[in-house]
């Protein structure tokens, strides 16, 4: 099933910029292509994209402020989805 690929909708400053000129940001899986990203799409939010970018999230070193001990963040995937000027996704 292609819903398992988008893990959840990315809500951030640059995000909420970015929905005003129809592009939806999505956290995905890491192997997802853009094929497997736009088929996701159409099932769940039912939309056909204009077009698909990806880019590779790579891990942060973060410090603990209790305990002092350093950490990483997890690498990830996120995708920005493009769809056409009438279309929309509630991701609220």
């Amino acid at each position: 099933m292609n819903t398992s690929i988008i893990k959840n909708p990315r809500i951030t400053e640059k995000a909420t910029m970015l929905i005003e000129d129809a592009c939806y940001t999505f956290d995905v899986k890491k192997g997802a292509t853009k094929n497997e990203i736009i088929k996701a799409i159409k099932e769940l939010y039912k939309v056909t994209p204009r077009a698909v970018r990806t880019v590779a999230v790579t891990s942060k070193k973060v410090t603990s402020r209790k305990s002092n001990k350093i950490g990483h963040t997890s690498a990830g995937r996120k995708a920005y989805v493009y769809l056409k000027k009438g279309d929309k996704i509630e991701v609220l």
